[in-house]
């Protein structure tokens, strides 16, 4: 890795097109001299430890299209010179200590050319989604930790989104339909945040395959959300209740997080639909039956929490097929027999059997014969 600061001797380099100095230990200022390189088109000095103020000098960089100052120290407000850029079409600013708000009036005329917007955690404190980024056609919006309050925003060119990530704010309501219109729409993630509303109403784009809304106040089931094309629902630590819906045949799903909800019933069979399965985390519900032997048939299985629930009944031995398993838990459940022995369930340690009714068998202490007896071994 390199350090020490950027050297302002670059700026002498007038026909410089692409300066790339990602994920190095840089540290200092940005160098005004960069400014003056008039023919750059990428500057991404993103991961470093850079400091100061971002130069109002930037202005000057009349060809630059991709503008990545990300993950450094950064402070102050973001200069409004930046809307003079007009071939600039991804902004990357998140995760600095920036500060203030962005005034509509320079920033409504100015990036004509902007498709793609990262403000996320920073110190700004915006109250709503500035009109300027409501009414582009984007196609990705990141405004994770911006101190956004309110309703969902409505975007006038809503159709033009493929990425929208909200997480960390305030919102509190508007989001039954807020996704409907969004035709070219695959992640949304507006996890954490004090949305109340029932999640059997809402309305979403046909194409969508990743739905993060985690640490909401949603509740209802779960009856609309699963659609084929989905790979990745998160909605744990909600209230949502009901049952674990049915799985048809063809679904993409690879991540399936439902944990900390008030979900009931048993795990469907069809669960043995979702081939592609990576991670399953139905822990923290009050979810009854016993464990289906298809889970031992994901391949790809890496992640298996099926803790603090009222499962009952034996660990299967196809689990023992699940070689790609790096965790799972049982524990606080009513399951009872002999822990299936061998690799991977024998890697894991007590804690993830334990508060069961009867498990035994290591990692926990032998089975009795009694034991062995009763469950017919």
């Amino acid at each position: 890795m390199l350090s020490g600061s950027i050297p302002d001797s670059l700026g002498q380099l007038q026909n410089l097109a692409y300066l790339v100095l990602t994920r190095n230990q840089f540290s200092g200022q940005i160098p005004v001299s960069l400014c003056s390189l008039v023919r750059l088109s990428e500057l991404s000095l993103d991961q470093n430890r850079l400091v100061g103020r971002i130069p109002a000098q930037i202005r000057n960089m009349k060809s630059v299209s991709v503008l990545r100052l990300g993950f450094n120290k950064l402070t102050g407000q973001i200069p409004e010179s930046i809307a003079a850029l007009h071939n600039l079409w991804n902004l990357n600013l998140s995760r600095n200590l920036l500060t203030g708000s962005l005034p509509d009036a320079p920033f409504a005329k100015g990036l004509p050319s902007i498709l793609s917007i990262d403000l996320s955690y920073n110190d700004l404190d915006l109250g709503a989604v500035p009109s300027w980024t409501r009414n582009r056609q984007l196609s990705d919006v990141h405004l994770a930790g911006c101190k956004l309050r309110g309703a969902l925003p409505n975007f006038s060119k809503p159709d033009s989104l493929a990425t929208l990530d909200l997480s960390d704010n305030y919102f509190t309501t508007g989001i039954s339909s807020f996704l409907a219109n969004m035709a070219s729409l695959r992640t949304a993630k507006i996890s954490n945040n004090l949305i109340k509303a029932d999640v059997s109403k809402m309305r979403l784009p046909g194409q969508i395959s990743a739905l993060d809304l985690h640490s909401n106040r949603l509740f209802g089931s779960l009856s609309r959300i699963l659609s084929r094309y989905m790979e990745v629902v998160d909605v744990s630590n909600n209230q949502i209740s009901g049952r674990i819906p049915e799985f048809s045949v063809g679904m993409k799903l690879k991540v399936l997080n439902l944990a900390s909800n008030k979900i009931s019933g048993h795990i469907p069979d069809s669960v043995s639909n979702l081939a592609k399965l990576e991670k399953i985390d139905i822990s923290r519900n009050q979810i009854t039956g016993t464990i289906p032997a298809s889970l031992g048939t994901f391949l790809q299985l890496h992640w298996l929490d099926l803790s603090i629930n009222r499962l009952t009944g034996r660990i299967p031995d196809s689990l023992l097929g699940v070689k790609a398993l790096r965790h799972a838990s049982f524990r606080a459940n009513r399951l009872c027999g002999k822990i299936p022995q061998g690799k991977p369930l024998n890697i894991f340690p007590p804690i993830a059997y334990a508060h069961n009714l009867c498990l035994c068998g290591k990692p926990l202490p032998p089975c009795k014969s009694k034991m062995k007896r009763k469950m017919g071994q």
